[in-house]
């Protein structure tokens, strides 16, 4: 058997960026001195002139990009997670939210697979903070190919997007011809009849990893990919929930405030169904290999299958 492609979400990030420069010339790129890392330099080898670093200043970058937005000009700003949404949360609320200003933030890094940065590295609550913002879409892409199709889905619609990306190369999902991305649109990506999955960016892969064994078990689980978390395909959800009367999030991320917090407020409110939340339990990450850390806090296709097991 060949091995599966895997390629960091972050790519995408910065490949689509160099495209929507070639098309817009009112695309315009800030990044806070991570354009290495983030792969906005990708951007700006090609565009340097339409490039602002602004440094370790995260807020700044923010309130720049929102100045440029009340122009007309489309500007991307990327950081890591942690500190485009922790450093920055007061300005992309006030100034970027609030006027519903054309800004876009493409956050890399997030979650516990950012790896050896460790703990104030690993943001696992930037979807929590986000989603509390009025107005403001989330996206959480499976796989590069959906990174690149969400970022020119951002370009094309008005108004302020979070876009999170990873450091680990993940495997390569959608590369198929039926491949659709659509905002507030889940995907199914296999049917089922005993319990439904419900899983976003990286640990949409695990979900399907986690299904096979269950399928070994006779345990037919329905797996859907979650990419836009903000506004939430409720009726997908529900739909689902009504056919398997189980329901089970998937996420790297707090369990507190992310996809499974915003799948239980629908189910509650339209089809309460029985409820499990698999991400990170309210607790720091650590550093270490990204591959050791998904397995330790469970977030790998084995660790899913052993707490859904365990939960049933």
């Amino acid at each position: 058997m060949s091995e599966v492609k895997k390629v960091a979400t972050r790519e995408g990030w910065g490949n689509t960026l160099k495209k929507l420069g070639e098309m817009d010339e009112k695309v315009v790129v800030l990044d806070a001195d991570l354009a290495a890392a983030t792969k906005t330099g990708t951007f700006k080898k090609a565009f340097p002139e339409r490039v602002i670093d602004c440094g370790l200043a995260d807020g700044h970058m923010i309130g720049v990009a929102a100045g440029l937005a009340t122009t007309g000009m489309i500007p991307f700003a990327s950081s890591f997670a942690m500190f485009a949404t922790g450093r920055a949360f007061e300005q992309i609320r006030n100034s970027v939210a609030y006027p519903q200003l054309n800004v876009k933030i493409g956050a890399t890094h997030a979650g516990i697979s950012v790896g050896e940065d460790g703990a104030t590295h690993q943001c696992n609550e930037d979807i929590a903070l986000m989603s509390c913002i009025p107005g403001m879409t989330i996206i959480n892409p499976s796989d590069v190919i959906e990174a690149e199709a969400a970022v020119m889905a951002a370009y094309e619609t008005y108004g302020p997007f979070y876009l999170r990306f990873g450091r680990l190369a993940v495997p390569v999902i959608n590369d198929r011809p039926d491949y659709k991305f659509e905002i507030g649109k889940g995907i199914v990506l296999k049917e089922g009849t005993d319990l439904t999955i419900v899983a976003t960016g990286l640990e949409v892969s695990e979900a399907l990893g986690a299904a096979e064994m269950l399928e070994k078990d006779g345990i037919n689980a329905e797996v859907i990919n979650i990419h836009t978390i903000k506004p939430l395909d409720v009726n997908l959800i529900v739909d689902s929930a009504k056919k398997t009367g189980k329901v089970v999030t998937v996420e790297e991320h707090s369990t507190i405030g992310g996809l499974g917090s915003m799948v239980a407020d629908a189910l509650c409110q339209y089809y309460p169904t029985p409820m499990m939340k698999i991400g990170v339990y309210d607790t720091f990450g650590e550093s270490g290999p990204a591959v050791k850390l998904l397995e330790k806090y469970e977030l790998d296709a084995k660790g899913i299958y052993k707490q859904i097991k365990f939960w049933l």
